[in-house]
Protein backbone atom coordinates (compact mmCIF):
# COMPACT_ATOMS: atom_id res chain seq x y z
CA UNK A 1 0.00 0.00 0.00
CA UNK A 2 1.56 3.16 -1.03
CA UNK A 3 2.16 5.44 2.14
CA UNK A 4 0.76 8.79 1.14
CA UNK A 5 1.69 11.34 4.48
CA UNK A 6 3.48 13.77 4.11
CA UNK A 7 5.58 15.92 6.83
CA UNK A 8 6.73 19.58 6.32
CA UNK A 9 10.60 19.93 6.51
CA UNK A 10 12.82 22.69 5.52
CA UNK A 11 15.53 22.08 2.90
CA UNK A 12 18.36 21.72 5.30
CA UNK A 13 16.16 18.90 7.43
CA UNK A 14 15.17 17.14 4.10
CA UNK A 15 18.98 17.08 3.31
CA UNK A 16 20.38 15.78 6.44
CA UNK A 17 17.36 13.61 6.57
CA UNK A 18 18.72 11.95 3.21
CA UNK A 19 22.38 11.90 4.65
CA UNK A 20 21.22 9.93 7.87
CA UNK A 21 19.01 7.51 6.17
CA UNK A 22 21.86 6.48 3.67
CA UNK A 23 23.83 6.23 6.23
CA UNK A 24 22.02 4.40 8.50
CA UNK A 25 21.06 1.70 5.55
CA UNK A 26 25.11 1.24 4.24
CA UNK A 27 28.07 1.46 6.66
CA UNK A 28 30.24 2.58 3.69
CA UNK A 29 29.17 6.37 3.55
CA UNK A 30 30.35 9.03 5.17
CA UNK A 31 30.59 12.29 5.62
CA UNK A 32 33.86 14.91 5.19
CA UNK A 33 34.45 18.53 4.80
CA UNK A 34 35.10 21.89 6.59
CA UNK A 35 32.92 22.18 10.01
CA UNK A 36 31.26 19.16 9.50
CA UNK A 37 31.17 17.69 12.70
CA UNK A 38 31.86 19.83 15.74
CA UNK A 39 30.33 22.61 14.17
CA UNK A 40 27.01 20.51 13.37
CA UNK A 41 28.16 21.95 9.53
CA UNK A 42 28.41 25.47 7.97
CA UNK A 43 24.53 25.66 7.27
CA UNK A 44 24.02 23.03 9.88
CA UNK A 45 22.91 20.25 7.07
CA UNK A 46 25.17 17.78 9.01
CA UNK A 47 23.71 18.85 12.47
CA UNK A 48 23.48 15.77 14.81
CA UNK A 49 25.01 13.48 12.69
CA UNK A 50 28.39 13.21 14.58
CA UNK A 51 26.97 11.81 17.61
CA UNK A 52 24.63 9.57 15.86
CA UNK A 53 27.70 7.98 13.82
CA UNK A 54 30.90 9.02 15.06
CA UNK A 55 33.92 10.66 14.14
CA UNK A 56 34.94 7.68 11.65
CA UNK A 57 32.22 8.50 9.91
CA UNK A 58 31.69 12.28 10.12
CA UNK A 59 35.41 13.58 9.62
CA UNK A 60 36.18 17.55 9.63
CA UNK A 61 38.41 18.45 7.32
CA UNK A 62 41.31 21.29 7.13
CA UNK A 63 40.86 24.43 4.88
CA UNK A 64 41.96 22.31 1.86
CA UNK A 65 39.64 21.65 -0.97
CA UNK A 66 42.15 20.08 -3.12
CA UNK A 67 43.18 17.83 0.06
CA UNK A 68 40.12 16.19 1.52
CA UNK A 69 38.16 16.15 -2.75
CA UNK A 70 41.39 14.12 -2.87
CA UNK A 71 40.75 11.73 0.09
CA UNK A 72 37.54 10.97 -1.04
CA UNK A 73 38.28 10.03 -4.72
CA UNK A 74 40.70 7.68 -3.21
CA UNK A 75 37.97 6.43 -0.78
CA UNK A 76 35.35 5.90 -3.44
CA UNK A 77 37.82 4.13 -5.37
CA UNK A 78 38.53 2.15 -2.58
CA UNK A 79 34.74 1.03 -1.98
CA UNK A 80 33.29 3.74 0.04
CA UNK A 81 30.84 6.04 -0.57
CA UNK A 82 32.16 9.43 0.45
CA UNK A 83 29.95 12.43 0.98
CA UNK A 84 32.19 15.33 0.26
CA UNK A 85 30.62 19.04 1.58
CA UNK A 86 32.47 21.81 0.08
CA UNK A 87 31.45 25.15 2.27
CA UNK A 88 30.58 26.81 -1.06
CA UNK A 89 31.17 25.89 -4.98
CA UNK A 90 33.40 28.96 -5.10
CA UNK A 91 35.83 26.85 -3.14
CA UNK A 92 35.37 23.88 -5.25
CA UNK A 93 37.83 25.85 -7.87
CA UNK A 94 41.30 24.96 -6.19
CA UNK A 95 40.07 20.99 -6.40
CA UNK A 96 39.09 21.39 -9.76
CA UNK A 97 42.14 19.12 -10.86
CA UNK A 98 40.56 16.46 -8.22
CA UNK A 99 37.56 16.87 -9.76
CA UNK A 100 38.12 16.89 -13.16
CA UNK A 101 40.92 14.84 -14.29
CA UNK A 102 40.21 12.18 -11.22
CA UNK A 103 36.96 12.00 -10.25
CA UNK A 104 35.30 11.94 -13.85
CA UNK A 105 37.75 10.33 -15.52
CA UNK A 106 38.66 7.29 -13.51
CA UNK A 107 36.28 5.18 -14.40
CA UNK A 108 36.80 5.84 -18.42
CA UNK A 109 40.49 5.27 -18.10
CA UNK A 110 41.03 2.50 -15.92
CA UNK A 111 37.96 0.35 -18.72
CA UNK A 112 35.46 0.30 -16.12
CA UNK A 113 37.73 -1.37 -13.21
CA UNK A 114 37.45 1.42 -11.09
CA UNK A 115 34.17 3.18 -10.06
CA UNK A 116 33.90 6.34 -7.84
CA UNK A 117 30.74 6.74 -6.10
CA UNK A 118 30.76 9.84 -4.40
CA UNK A 119 29.01 13.08 -3.89
CA UNK A 120 30.41 16.58 -3.83
CA UNK A 121 27.52 18.89 -2.28
CA UNK A 122 27.22 22.20 -1.00
CA UNK A 123 26.06 25.43 -1.94
CA UNK A 124 25.68 27.10 -5.34
CA UNK A 125 25.37 30.42 -6.53
CA UNK A 126 24.78 34.06 -4.76
CA UNK A 127 23.43 34.70 -1.61
CA UNK A 128 22.93 38.41 -0.75
CA UNK A 129 26.34 41.13 -0.57
CA UNK A 130 29.01 38.39 -0.71
CA UNK A 131 30.37 39.79 -3.86
CA UNK A 132 32.16 38.57 -6.95
CA UNK A 133 34.36 35.71 -5.70
CA UNK A 134 31.53 34.38 -3.22
CA UNK A 135 28.34 34.83 -5.97
CA UNK A 136 29.02 32.19 -8.41
CA UNK A 137 26.78 29.95 -9.66
CA UNK A 138 28.70 27.06 -11.48
CA UNK A 139 27.37 24.84 -12.60
CA UNK A 140 28.09 25.11 -15.93
CA UNK A 141 31.36 24.15 -15.46
CA UNK A 142 31.04 20.87 -13.73
CA UNK A 143 28.30 20.39 -16.61
CA UNK A 144 30.81 20.44 -19.28
CA UNK A 145 32.80 17.50 -18.09
CA UNK A 146 32.14 13.87 -19.20
CA UNK A 147 32.01 11.62 -16.15
CA UNK A 148 30.16 13.87 -13.83
CA UNK A 149 26.47 14.11 -12.72
CA UNK A 150 25.16 17.31 -11.57
CA UNK A 151 22.41 17.87 -10.02
CA UNK A 152 20.26 21.19 -8.83
CA UNK A 153 16.90 20.62 -6.73
CA UNK A 154 14.44 23.34 -6.31
CA UNK A 155 12.37 22.10 -3.53
CA UNK A 156 12.51 19.97 -0.51
CA UNK A 157 11.16 16.70 -1.61
CA UNK A 158 13.53 16.70 -4.09
CA UNK A 159 16.78 17.79 -2.51
CA UNK A 160 15.59 14.63 -0.04
CA UNK A 161 14.94 12.10 -2.99
CA UNK A 162 17.88 13.15 -5.27
CA UNK A 163 20.26 13.15 -2.60
CA UNK A 164 19.85 9.76 -1.54
CA UNK A 165 19.72 8.62 -5.50
CA UNK A 166 23.15 10.84 -5.50
CA UNK A 167 24.54 9.15 -2.96
CA UNK A 168 23.63 5.66 -4.04
CA UNK A 169 25.05 6.12 -7.71
CA UNK A 170 27.93 4.61 -8.61
CA UNK A 171 29.40 7.47 -10.62
CA UNK A 172 30.52 11.22 -9.14
CA UNK A 173 27.89 13.18 -8.84
CA UNK A 174 27.57 17.03 -8.47
CA UNK A 175 24.89 18.45 -5.96
CA UNK A 176 24.42 21.93 -6.24
CA UNK A 177 22.35 23.93 -3.13
CA UNK A 178 21.33 27.12 -2.74
CA UNK A 179 22.66 28.71 0.92
CA UNK A 180 19.27 31.11 0.68
CA UNK A 181 16.78 27.76 0.33
CA UNK A 182 18.48 26.00 3.33
CA UNK A 183 15.43 27.48 5.53
CA UNK A 184 12.91 26.73 2.44
CA UNK A 185 10.20 24.64 3.64
CA UNK A 186 8.13 21.91 1.63
CA UNK A 187 6.29 19.19 1.51
CA UNK A 188 8.05 15.75 1.56
CA UNK A 189 6.96 12.15 2.00
CA UNK A 190 7.05 10.14 5.00
CA UNK A 191 8.58 6.85 4.60
CA UNK A 192 11.52 5.68 2.00
CA UNK A 193 11.47 7.03 -1.22
CA UNK A 194 13.93 8.26 -4.21
CA UNK A 195 14.10 10.43 -7.42
CA UNK A 196 15.80 8.77 -10.41
CA UNK A 197 18.70 11.31 -11.30
CA UNK A 198 18.60 12.91 -15.54
CA UNK A 199 14.58 12.68 -14.99
CA UNK A 200 12.45 16.55 -15.49
CA UNK A 201 10.06 17.26 -13.98
CA UNK A 202 6.93 19.27 -14.51
CA UNK A 203 5.91 21.48 -11.71
CA UNK A 204 3.56 23.25 -13.15
CA UNK A 205 0.77 22.72 -16.07
CA UNK A 206 0.21 25.30 -18.72
CA UNK A 207 -0.97 25.82 -22.09
CA UNK A 208 0.87 29.24 -23.39
CA UNK A 209 4.46 29.11 -22.85
CA UNK A 210 7.26 26.87 -21.60
CA UNK A 211 9.19 28.21 -18.96
CA UNK A 212 12.88 26.23 -17.75
CA UNK A 213 14.39 26.85 -14.24
CA UNK A 214 15.92 25.10 -12.05
CA UNK A 215 17.46 25.46 -8.19
CA UNK A 216 16.61 28.85 -6.59
CA UNK A 217 15.04 30.15 -9.75
CA UNK A 218 12.25 27.57 -9.56
CA UNK A 219 10.81 29.10 -6.78
CA UNK A 220 11.55 32.14 -8.95
CA UNK A 221 9.54 31.78 -11.69
CA UNK A 222 6.33 29.72 -9.80
CA UNK A 223 6.05 33.73 -8.76
CA UNK A 224 6.21 35.12 -12.12
CA UNK A 225 3.85 31.98 -13.24
CA UNK A 226 1.36 33.47 -10.79
CA UNK A 227 1.44 37.24 -12.00
CA UNK A 228 1.14 36.01 -15.22
CA UNK A 229 -2.05 34.03 -14.71
CA UNK A 230 -3.78 37.39 -13.47
CA UNK A 231 -3.43 38.44 -17.02
CA UNK A 232 -4.41 35.04 -18.27
CA UNK A 233 -0.97 33.31 -19.57
CA UNK A 234 -0.81 30.11 -18.51
CA UNK A 235 2.95 29.23 -18.09
CA UNK A 236 4.38 25.12 -18.01
CA UNK A 237 7.05 25.72 -15.92
CA UNK A 238 9.78 22.56 -16.52
CA UNK A 239 12.70 21.52 -13.93
CA UNK A 240 15.50 19.58 -15.35
CA UNK A 241 16.60 18.74 -11.67
CA UNK A 242 19.87 16.99 -13.13
CA UNK A 243 21.48 19.28 -15.73
CA UNK A 244 23.90 16.17 -16.70
CA UNK A 245 22.31 14.04 -17.71
CA UNK A 246 19.93 16.04 -19.22
CA UNK A 247 16.29 14.94 -19.68
CA UNK A 248 15.59 16.97 -22.47
CA UNK A 249 12.51 14.89 -23.67
CA UNK A 250 9.95 17.02 -21.34
CA UNK A 251 11.20 19.71 -22.49
CA UNK A 252 10.95 19.79 -26.02
CA UNK A 253 6.97 17.67 -25.15
CA UNK A 254 6.37 21.11 -23.41
CA UNK A 255 7.67 23.26 -26.16
CA UNK A 256 5.74 21.49 -28.93
CA UNK A 257 2.18 22.32 -26.86
CA UNK A 258 3.05 25.77 -26.25
CA UNK A 259 4.68 26.80 -29.48
CA UNK A 260 7.01 29.10 -26.86
CA UNK A 261 10.04 29.02 -24.75
CA UNK A 262 11.70 31.02 -21.56
CA UNK A 263 14.65 29.51 -19.99
CA UNK A 264 15.67 30.92 -16.58
CA UNK A 265 19.18 30.60 -15.25
CA UNK A 266 21.27 32.37 -12.02
CA UNK A 267 24.47 31.93 -13.99
CA UNK A 268 25.88 33.52 -16.71
CA UNK A 269 24.71 33.95 -20.19
CA UNK A 270 27.78 32.76 -22.39
CA UNK A 271 27.99 28.77 -22.30
CA UNK A 272 25.83 28.19 -19.89
CA UNK A 273 23.22 25.20 -18.96
CA UNK A 274 20.79 27.86 -19.91
CA UNK A 275 22.12 28.65 -23.61
CA UNK A 276 22.76 24.51 -23.75
CA UNK A 277 18.64 23.81 -23.14
CA UNK A 278 18.11 27.14 -25.85
CA UNK A 279 20.20 24.95 -28.26
CA UNK A 280 18.21 21.91 -27.94
CA UNK A 281 14.85 23.79 -27.86
CA UNK A 282 15.73 25.52 -30.90
CA UNK A 283 17.27 22.82 -32.59
CA UNK A 284 14.71 19.80 -31.74
CA UNK A 285 11.18 22.03 -32.00
CA UNK A 286 12.10 24.49 -34.34
CA UNK A 287 9.51 23.92 -36.59
CA UNK A 288 7.12 24.08 -33.21
CA UNK A 289 8.25 27.39 -32.38
CA UNK A 290 6.33 31.05 -32.79
CA UNK A 291 8.92 33.05 -31.27
CA UNK A 292 13.02 32.55 -30.87
CA UNK A 293 13.41 31.09 -27.61
CA UNK A 294 14.23 33.49 -24.78
CA UNK A 295 17.04 33.17 -21.93
CA UNK A 296 17.19 35.01 -18.74
CA UNK A 297 19.84 35.17 -16.73
CA UNK A 298 22.19 37.27 -14.52
CA UNK A 299 24.41 39.64 -16.41
CA UNK A 300 27.46 38.71 -18.05
CA UNK A 301 29.55 40.51 -15.11
CA UNK A 302 31.52 39.53 -11.82
CA UNK A 303 28.60 40.30 -9.01
CA UNK A 304 29.22 43.54 -7.57
CA UNK A 305 28.63 43.77 -3.82
CA UNK A 306 25.89 46.53 -3.89
CA UNK A 307 23.31 45.63 -2.22
CA UNK A 308 21.23 47.95 -5.63
CA UNK A 309 23.82 46.70 -8.32
CA UNK A 310 23.38 43.08 -7.68
CA UNK A 311 19.86 42.82 -7.58
CA UNK A 312 20.22 44.85 -11.12
CA UNK A 313 22.72 41.75 -12.05
CA UNK A 314 20.55 39.01 -11.19
CA UNK A 315 17.07 37.39 -12.72
CA UNK A 316 13.97 38.33 -11.26
CA UNK A 317 10.18 37.25 -11.23
CA UNK A 318 9.94 40.81 -13.53
CA UNK A 319 12.51 40.03 -15.91
CA UNK A 320 10.75 36.56 -16.94
CA UNK A 321 7.34 38.19 -17.10
CA UNK A 322 8.97 40.73 -19.60
CA UNK A 323 10.72 37.21 -21.33
CA UNK A 324 7.64 35.98 -21.42
CA UNK A 325 5.92 39.36 -22.84
CA UNK A 326 7.82 39.17 -25.96
CA UNK A 327 7.73 36.16 -27.03
CA UNK A 328 4.45 36.70 -26.67
CA UNK A 329 4.69 39.57 -28.71
CA UNK A 330 3.28 41.51 -25.69
CA UNK A 331 6.38 43.88 -26.77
Amino acid sequence: MKDDRQMELTFREALNQAISEEMESDDSVFVVGEEVAQYQGAYKVTQGLLQKFGPQRVLDAPISESGFTGLGVGAAMAGLRPIVEVMTFNFSLVAFDQIINNAAKMRHMSGGQLKVPMVIRGPNGPAHQLAATHSQALESLFAHVPGLKVVLPGTPKDAKGLLKSAIRDDNPVIFMESEVMYGLKGEVPEGEYTIPLGKTDIKREGKDVTIVAYAKMLGLVMKAAETLAKDGIEAEIVDPMTVRPLDDGPIIESVKKTNRCVVVTESWPFASVGSEIAFKVSSKAFDYLDAPVELVSSEDVPMPYSKTLEHEVQPTAEKVVDAVSRVLYKK
